[in-house]
């Protein structure tokens, strides 16, 4: 099996470093300057440990079948399942007033008109958070993205632009501080070394249970 790879160089770094995306592709992160011979050297050396992790099983699993939208669906919000209620009366879009209504007429765009609900509100929950946060430890980003990530719950780019998956307005609002922080993280510490998880507590002394939240709960909110 030939091993391909992307290479990502920061001026930052010290020493090399890997990461396998939940799509399974290999990220080299390397100090700015370190020449493709050294690169290579270093991948061959890991080869063993990349097969058997690029071979583990994907953290999520196939798609579940949606249920369909009907008065007495269950929809996830910030950690809880709410009912949705199908209404005669016209109206745009969703509401939600300790539960859901959707207008009949608009039954056939519902999976649509949800997810785009659901963007907003994440957008109006991380936006505040990161602000929060970034404040506290001392870090500066470039722009904050509500983006439609298929394995990853967030992500720092090495420009500084902090990206989040829609979908983490389902999990509790613990685990969306978890993820935040997660990511801010990065901007001071790139790999998940002893200093970044560090960073982390300090932030959230309680990271763990939400680590173990994602862990169990994961699939059934993507």
């Amino acid at each position: 099996m030939t091993l391909t790879y992307t290479t990502k160089f920061s001026e930052k770094r010290k020493t090399l470093g890997l990461v396998v995306e939940r799509d399974k592709s290999v990220v080299v992160l390397a100090p700015k300057g370190t020449t493709d011979s050294t690169i290579e050297l270093f991948v061959e050396k890991k080869k063993f440990w990349l097969f058997e992790k690029i071979n583990h099983s994907p953290k999520f699993g196939e798609p579940k079948p949606e249920t369909p939208f009907i008065s007495g669906k269950a929809i996830p919000y910030l950690g809880k399942n709410y009912k949705l209620d199908v209404v005669k009366t016209p109206m745009d879009g969703i509401t939600f007033q300790g539960k859901f209504l959707l207008s009949q007429q608009n039954l056939q765009h519902g999976k649509a008109i949800l997810e785009q609900w659901y963007k907003q509100k994440a957008k109006e929950k991380i936006t505040p958070l990161v602000e929060r946060y970034a404040l506290q430890l001392g870090v500066e980003y470039n722009d904050i993205l509500i983006s439609d990530l298929k394995y990853r719950w967030g992500s720092c780019t090495l420009k500084g632009n902090l990206n989040f998956n829609w979908r983490l307005i389902k999990a509790p609002q613990f685990v969306i501080n978890y993820v935040v922080i997660h990511e801010l993280a990065h901007l001071i510490e790139l790999n998940h070394s002893e200093r970044f998880w560090n960073i982390v507590k300090v932030q959230m002394p309680n990271y763990l249970e939400a680590k173990e939240w994602l862990k169990g709960n994961g699939e059934r909110v993507f």
